[in-house]
């Protein structure tokens, strides 16, 4: 039991590491975007913090894994514990927020200029910097209960205390507050990844209809190449599609882990490799669209 879990851990390490290297890419490239190119898109400012979101994600799994399989849980205090633990979950909420940021403003970008909602679209990445605040102060709030509640001591009788990661407990909460935080995570969820749906349900339709017009226009030159709002639109809408299906499958988990307060190996192993496989996914479907510019 005890290599099997080891083993899982080394897993885990192993996939991160290509993840890093992926959104260390995707931050270093568009900073320099933000720093030297003219204009400076909001799309630049969105994917930096994306990709910051993502590294924080793979570091917190990085940090925690080590400190589980090579057993160095013996030289933290409970605020290394405490730090970690909070990092991942406000990853993760940074995360599902910028993600569904962009797929908005990617759906109003190429909504056609007579509609409603395109006087909403951002010009420059400034325009994006005070909603990714309120998102670093949403996440804040949202997962603030982690800051009491999470411990590296186990000083409480084995019933009363469940792990929560690894070298981490997670002390008894009132069944107000557990309630409280877990209608909170699940509100913050339905409404992005719903608003996130939406916005890709909407971009799927632009794409088939550009689909049949260029199927018209086939025969002409203009008709060649798809334009960079189409090649965006398309690589925007694959990261919608992966980021749904992990982090739905996710929420599912996350919720029945709060509920039934379960420690069962393999649903806590399948949590953590959604989270780490969007984090590791994302910035290679990002540069692939790059690529093919």
């Amino acid at each position: 039991m005890i290599r099997s879990s080891f083993i899982q851990r080394v897993i885990i390490l192993f996939l991160t590491g290509p993840g890093l290297g992926g959104n260390f890419f995707l931050l270093v490239k568009h900073m320099h975007k933000i720093v030297m190119a003219p204009g400076k898109k909001p799309t630049d400012a969105i994917l930096i913090h994306l990709a910051l979101s993502n590294i924080m994600t793979l570091c917190a799994r990085v940090i925690s894994g080590i400190l589980s399989a090579f057993l160095l849980s013996n030289f933290l205090g409970n605020i290394i514990c405490k730090t970690v633990i909070y990092l991942n979950r406000m990853a993760r909420s940074l995360s599902i927020c910028t993600t569904c940021f962009l797929s908005v403003v990617q759906a109003i970008t190429i909504s056609p200029r007579n509609t409603l909602w395109r006087k909403f679209k951002p010009h420059t990445a400034w325009q994006v910097l005070p909603h990714l605040l309120l998102f670093w102060v949403f996440s804040f709030l949202i997962s603030s209960n982690l800051l009491h509640y999470i411990t590296a001591i186990k000083s409480m009788n084995e019933s009363h205390v469940r792990t929560y990661s690894g070298y981490c407990y997670m002390l008894p909460a009132p069944q107000m507050v557990r309630w409280l935080f877990l209608c909170l995570m699940a509100l913050r969820d339905i409404t992005f990844q719903s608003l996130m749906g939406c916005s890709s349900g909407y971009m799927a339709l632009y794409l088939y209809k550009h689909h049949k017009h260029v199927l018209y226009l086939q025969s002409s030159r203009f008709a060649k190449y798809p334009s960079p709002e189409i090649r965006a639109t398309q690589s925007t809408l694959i990261l919608m599609t992966c980021f749904l299906f992990f982090y739905w499958t996710d929420f599912i988990l996350s919720f029945y882990i709060g509920i039934t307060l379960s420690e069962e190996s393999a649903t806590l192993n399948t949590k953590i490799l959604l989270e780490v496989g969007y984090a590791s996914l994302s910035p290679f479907i990002l540069i692939s669209r790059d690529a093919n510019r």
